[in-house]
């Protein structure tokens, strides 16, 4: 297939570039309808037609089963709206907020629990918007932790990028800035020197957090650009959402998780897909997820090993989902599960109330 150049944003896109038949493009167009389409030229060549099973294509090519919306779904699933004080804001835990400059990204992931606000035309903060969501982080004291959202902020020039976080950095409460991104993986080449050099604070620790679901997407481009932040001394976590029919499988998140420690990223959170409108189709159960995390559970580095969490809906936040390990039997004592499934007795001490 011939090298794209230039980002896929309509069905008529994808067939001319045979990444879906001419039969599926009127199933395409009523799925743009409601959600945007965007497969960066990147991504477009590295999803491979051939395989019905394709873990690229089923996470970015639109498909008929998103317009099927189950009774539980939600427009917002984790409840930002509820917490957003501030336009651009969203203030969940006492200690940290979500600052969303746009709502702008490089693709637009078929299962993106923000689906409903994230496209072109999404409204991006004017310059006195994103003064109030400065001013709302200076007036809090408590804030220590500013993440930025959206959208994917890397999509930002490098210049309001920058503006952004020496604004941030000059808040003398604010001790992390962390930046949550899709652009290193599906659109390397916005990863330039210019990027990486507004990414420098004075006070301040900046983290990238990537977003990466499977070792597919690690190409060479996208290895690349990782490598420019992580030699720029950047640390980088990564973020991956656990998708049926992409990587529910032990294997898959190995491979995917010792590429990511190979390139100085540490495997972060495994999210439970969220009750996005339209995403049922890659939603696995609790349960499944909880063997995934046993089944790596001694079979993986501690290293590349991510917490398994559950977004609240409602927007209640964010809490570690995995299997349990111990139980307090009768009279105090433990009873522990190994990573082999046996069960080992350890000494305890019931406290009187």
């Amino acid at each position: 297939m011939p090298s794209h150049s230039k980002t896929l944003r309509t069905a008529g896109e994808l067939v001319a570039e045979r990444l879906i038949p001419p039969a599926s493009a009127h199933e395409a167009e009523a799925v743009a309808a409601k959600f945007a389409i965007a497969v960066s030229g990147q991504i477009a060549d590295a999803i491979d037609v051939s395989d019905a099973g394709d873990p690229l294509a089923r996470q970015f090519l639109p498909q008929t089963a998103e317009l099927h919306v189950t009774p539980e779904e939600l427009a917002d699933p984790i409840g930002d709206d509820a917490h957003s004080p501030v336009k651009g804001i969203v203030h969940r835990y006492p200690d940290r907020v979500l600052l969303k400059p746009m709502h702008v990204c490089p693709v637009y992931c078929r299962f993106c629990f923000r689906r409903e606000k994230v496209g072109p035309g999404g409204e991006a903060l004017t310059d006195a918007e994103l003064d109030a969501a400065l001013g709302y982080v200076r007036a809090r004291p408590d804030i220590w932790e500013v993440i930025l959202t959206g959208g994917d902020p890397f999509m930002l020039s490098a210049r309001r990028l920058k503006r952004i976080l020496s604004a941030l950095d000059a808040i003398p409460h604010v001790g992390v800035i962390r930046i949550h991104t899709r652009v290193p993986v599906v659109d390397s080449a916005r990863v330039t020197p210019s990027l990486v050099a507004a990414l420098r604070t004075a006070n301040s620790a900046v983290y990238v957090a990537l977003h990466c679901n499977h070792a597919r997407e690690l190409t060479p481009e996208a290895r690349a650009a990782i490598r420019l932040l992580a030699d720029a001394a950047i640390p980088l976590l990564s973020q991956t959402v656990l998708l049926k029919g992409v990587n529910d499988d032990a294997g898959t998140l190995i491979a995917l998780f010792r590429a990511l420690v190979r390139l100085k990223v540490k495997p972060y959170y495994l999210h439970h897909a969220d009750l996005a409108r339209g995403t049922a189709q890659f939603r696995t159960t609790i349960e499944a997820g909880q063997a995934l995390m046993r089944a790596l559970r001694g079979r993986l580095s501690g290293l590349c090993q991510p917490t398994y969490v559950l977004d609240i809906p409602g927007g209640f936040g964010k809490v570690p989902a995995g299997p349990a390990y111990l139980r307090q039997e009768h009279g105090g004592r433990w009873s522990i599960e190994d990573w082999r499934g046996c069960l080992h007795a350890y000494p305890g001490k019931r406290l009187k109330p």
